[in-house]
Formats: structure tokens, sequence, C-alpha cells
């Protein structure tokens, strides 16, 4: 599968999302790890989770567990696998999410991801949303010192401006590997991060990037992105995943799935060369 660069370590250019898997409406144990198995084989290398993706108050960690689980149990070499977690959102267990982006509480949280993913280090652990009752610096300063003490071996941040991106990579002293914000045809006000993070060289995890568990089967509506799939006869999500990755090479999109069938879609479209009529047509008018 074509590859992708985040901080020193190669990825393939489509991740895995590993959210459905935990919170409400999600498979059976049994089919996500055979999801999570189903994405190894078709050459995925970058997963994407974090200690919030979980439904219940007690449950904390739940699909970094699932994650560690199905890599263990993995008939093939794992080895070149990067778990991409987050820490500072928090399901409280009602429905709700809080932040928590006190130093103290993200280099607890990030201790316990790597226990909770049996790793001696986090591969690449992401402060996932600003919390406005923390200074950023303080909040990003966290990640220094987990870099610093060895807990992770890459940082990163999430739902991040402009502004925090460059105030983020000055604290980590030039060290921010990702920036994960949401952004698909639906949503594309983070395309000029998106472009900061190319101009960077920093990799670009687009969150949702089909527009998000209800609506990702929905991308069709989308008249551009149905057209380019009708004529190339591939699926409207092969399109926008292709589309994503064409508008940046710092781009790796994670989408969500619950299913292998989905992941063996998603996965196709690093192999769909969308030509620049298409791609201009996709940006204007999708």
């Amino acid at each position: 599968m074509q590859q992708r660069t985040i901080g020193t370590h190669s990825v393939s250019a489509i991740g895995l999302g590993g959210m459905p898997m935990s919170i409400e409406g999600r498979p059976d144990r049994a089919r996500s790890i055979t999801t999570i198995h189903a994405a190894l084989d078709a050459g995925v290398t970058l997963i994407d989770t974090a200690d919030a993706y979980h439904q219940h108050a007690d449950e904390v960690g739940h699909n970094e567990e699932l994650i560690a689980e199905a890599l263990r149990s993995s008939s093939g070499d794992t080895s070149d696998v990067l778990v991409a977690t987050k820490g500072g959102h928090l399901r409280p267990g009602d429905g709700s999410w809080t932040l928590n982006g006190r130093p103290e509480y993200l280099i607890q949280a990030a201790k316990a991801s790597a226990l909770r993913l049996g790793v001696d280090a986090v591969g690449l652990y992401q402060f996932h949303r600003p919390d406005p009752n923390v200074p950023y610096v303080d909040s990003v300063g966290a990640l220094r010192d987990l870099l610093d003490q060895g807990v992770i071996r890459m940082a990163g941040i999430s739902n991040a401006t402009i502004a925090q991106i460059d105030e983020a990579n000055d604290v980590l002293g030039g060290r921010l590997a990702s920036v994960q914000n949401q952004f698909s045809p639906a949503f594309r006000s983070s395309l000029a991060e998106l472009e900061h993070c190319a101009k960077l060289g920093i990799a670009f995890l687009p969150w949702s990037p089909l527009g998000g568990i209800r609506r990702a089967g929905n991308i069709g509506e989308h008249t551009a992105f149905q057209a380019v799939a009708d004529d190339r006869g591939v699926s409207a999500q092969q399109v926008a995943l292709a589309w994503e990755l064409a508008l940046a090479p710092v781009v790796v999109p994670i989408p969500g799935a619950s299913r292998p069938a989905s992941v063996q879609d998603s996965v196709k479209a690093v192999d769909l060369r969308l030509t620049s009529a298409e791609i201009t047509s996709l940006s204007q008018h999708g």
C-alpha cells in the first residue's frame, strides 16, 4: 500500500479509526476484532484510538484494549503498526464529553494508555482537544515532558487552529508529528490547517474523513463525488478519500469502521488516481 510519513514513522496512506467499535451502536467484540484483522490484512499500519472511545463510565480505554487484543491475536507481523491514541477528552458515561488538559492528568493518562496498549512507549500520543481552563502551552508542555521521559515516541495535537499548531510545535521544539482535525467533503473548515501542516511537513490526519459515523454512507449526496464515482465505477467513499490524499502528501485519512467490508473498500482509495480536473471539481463543487 502507498506509504506516508508521520514524524519518522512510515505508515499506510489510509489508517483505521477505531471509535465506531467502542461507542454507542458498537458491534460485538468478535466482529470488531475481525474488522481490525481485515485492516491489517489489507496493509493498514496506522490505527487511531483514544482513551475516551468507550460507552460506559467504567470502561475507559475500551477501544485501546480492543486494538491491543487484535494486534496480539493477528496472524501476521504487526511490528510496523503505529497505534495513535489521545488523551484530555473524557466521557463520564452519560453520553456527554468533558475536557481535562491539566499537565498532571495528561501524563497520568498517557501512562495508563501505554499499559492498556501493552507497550513500553506509546507510538503517537495526541492532545485530544484544547481545554479552555488550562493554558495551551501547559497542556502541550505535558507532551514535551512525556517525549523527554520516553513515555511516548511522538507527539501530536487534535482539533487545533493554525496558531495552536505553531504554538505546539514551538513548545515541542519542532517535534510536532501530527495534527488531527475534522475534515471531509461536508466539513472543510480545516483546509487552512491542512495546508499549514503541508508547509511545515507535519502529518495531517482528517478525522471523520467520510463525514462521521451517521453520514459516511451519504457521501453520494455530494453530487460531484458521486459523479466521479459513477464514472470510475467505484464507491463515492473511495473518491472522497482519494481526493483528501490528493490535497497534500502529509494527509493520512483515518476512516472509522465496524465491518471488514468498510475497511476493504476504504483502502482501495490509495490506488485511485484522480485527474487534476477531477480534483478541481471536487474541491470547488463537492
